[in-house]
């Protein structure tokens, strides 16, 4: 008796993604049996991906608005506002760019679980059309065996013992025996069809499945590359950067979407199969296996007796039966007709051999291994596939939130950054502060300024020579301007040019320069003395 049936019991998002309301085009309700070939059916799971559609055309609209009135709307001018500011875009970066990288690794698990679900399907399938080969491939050599190898030596055997007909009866009782043994093999199902679909099913699933697999494992690599350009953009306050992460954004911002709508159709797809698995395969199976053949195999209990046991049961008797005469044969005629024993005993090995064939039969018709097949089959489409979409739903969703929040941080980060160089630009450009300056002098070093006080000095080689610029001289002596210099700077700053009467600090000058700021210093004193008294 075949084993009790380990029962299939389905997950309860199964339960509840069949619950998701199946509507058509025209928003009509469709029946949630599953019937892959149906029109109706088949836009019941299209309006599902035209829902997320409208989610993304509601997302790029939102993103409209916000960079309208990002773009309408002028900052406040305070600085501590723009520093909140920029540490409000810092940080909404950081997180969106943390919630890309968990979505990335929920994608990844979700990647691996329907990949390892699908190929145990695949397997599964691989199984079952073994079984179904081996069936056919047993039951096609038995009977080329009982046609073809046993008639020739029943031809043989009938003309030697043409003299003898009690011989002639027995052989011709074998004969009745194995046309029996046909007749039992012929009511066997053939699976060549079935096999067929099998292979063509196992082909295009494992082709599928590869590419989808590769398809997301790119994607994965792509959020990763856009996220990390999005933070260099901001940690670098790149605009370029920043703008072709805005651009991959909405690039990737759309393939989230996409595989949104796409994972959510399969998912719905795949649990009205796993509703109800048994209906839709007697549904697909009726014409080519009977009904009896299929409910024993989907359901392999105790209650459900074989549908092969009476052809089996024949099959083993006449093999017995055939055993039996021609064992009686080799023993007593060969006595009398020793040219037939090489026909008998190859007799003999042909029925050992069709006797092992159907032990062989016997267990490959029997459900239990079948069953299993079907059973692991379910559990890896049902329970780690279907979970696996489940999960690379979360990360497209997970994805385009990410994502949303990236541009708009973008869009924010690039006018902050506009309005700092505007900013800049109302500095003085000869300010020494003024990083813009900085950078510029940085790229452009200066070619054609005066030369300095020192170049001067240096480059005529005669003191008395030198005619510096009509300044307001201090009336503090150098001296003083020097103690000012090491209380300021704690260590002397030597510079080339004076800033004396700037307001600026005073400034410390090399050896070399003090010495010829004395002497002119002193020749402008003798000469305007009674102007610049000390």
């Amino acid at each position: 008796m075949p084993a009790a049936r380990v029962e299939y019991i389905a997950p309860w998002w199964v339960v509840w993604l069949h619950s998701v309301p199946h509507l058509g085009l025209r928003l009509q309700p469709v029946d949630s049996t599953f019937r892959p070939r149906d029109e109706s059916y088949q836009e019941s799971l299209l309006f599902l991906g035209l829902v997320a559609a409208i989610c993304l055309g509601l997302n790029l609209v939102l993103l409209a608005a916000y960079l309208a009135c990002a773009c309408c709307c002028r900052p406040g001018g305070a600085a501590q506002t723009k520093q909140h500011g920029s540490c409000c875009i810092t940080w909404t970066a950081v997180v969106a760019g943390l919630v890309c990288c968990a979505a990335v690794g929920v994608g990844f698990y979700g990647n691996s679980e329907t990949n390892d679900g699908v190929y145990q399907l695949i397997y599964s399938l691989d199984n079952a059309n073994h079984t179904f080969s081996g069936i056919d491939a047993l039951v096609s050599g038995t009977t080329q065996k009982m046609k073809v190898d046993l008639e020739q030596h029943l031809a043989r055997l009938s003309e030697i013992f043409a003299a003898r007909g009690d011989y002639i009866q027995t052989l011709k009782f074998v004969q009745q025996m194995a046309g029996n043994i046909l007749v039992q093999l012929s009511g066997l199902p053939t699976w060549r069809e079935v096999t067929t679909e099998l292979t063509e099913l196992s082909n295009q699933t494992g082709y599928v499945e590869y590419y989808r697999w590769l398809s997301y494992l790119l994607l994965f690599i792509l959020d990763l590359v856009i996220c990390l350009a999005a933070c260099l953009g901001l940690a670098k306050r790149s605009k370029c950067l920043l703008a072709s992460m805005l651009c991959c954004g909405l690039l990737t911002l759309l393939l989230s979407w996409a595989s949104l709508a796409a994972n959510t159709a399969a998912a719905v797809g795949t649990s009205d199969f796993c509703m109800a698995p048994d209906t839709f395969i007697l549904n697909i199976t009726q014409g080519q296996i009977s009904t009896e053949v299929t409910r024993y195999y989907l359901y392999c209990s105790q209650s459900v007796s074989s549908p092969f046991q009476q052809a089996l049961t024949t099959f083993q008797r006449s093999l017995t039966t055939m055993q039996i005469q021609v064992a009686g044969l080799l023993q007593f005629a060969v006595a009398l007709f020793p040219t037939a024993e090489k026909d008998l005993i190859r007799i003999q090995l042909l029925l050992n051999s069709s006797e092992s064939n159907l032990h062989q039969l016997t267990a490959m018709l029997d459900c239990r291994g079948l069953h299993k097949d079907y059973l692991d089959a379910l559990a890896g489409i049902c329970y780690d596939g279907l979970e696996g979409l489940l999960y690379l739903g979360l990360f497209s969703l997970l994805a385009a939130l990410a994502f949303s929040t990236l541009i708009c941080m973008g869009l924010r980060a690039g006018k902050h950054f506009t309005a700092r160089d505007r900013d800049y630009d109302d500095i003085d450009d000869d300010d020494p502060f003024n990083p813009q300056a900085r950078r510029i002098a940085a790229h452009n070093p200066p070619r054609g300024q005066l030369h300095s006080f020192c170049s001067y000095s240096s480059g005529l080689g005669s003191q008395t020579s030198l005619q510096p610029p009509a300044q307001t001289i201090s009336n503090a002596p150098v001296s003083e301007y020097m103690n000012q210099a090491m209380l300021f700077g704690g260590n002397p700053r030597y510079e080339n040019v004076p800033l004396i009467g700037r307001g600026s600090p005073p400034p410390t000058y090399s050896p070399s320069m003090r010495a010829t700021y004395l002497t002119v210093a002193d020749e402008h004193l003798r000469q305007y003395g009674s102007e610049f008294p000390a």
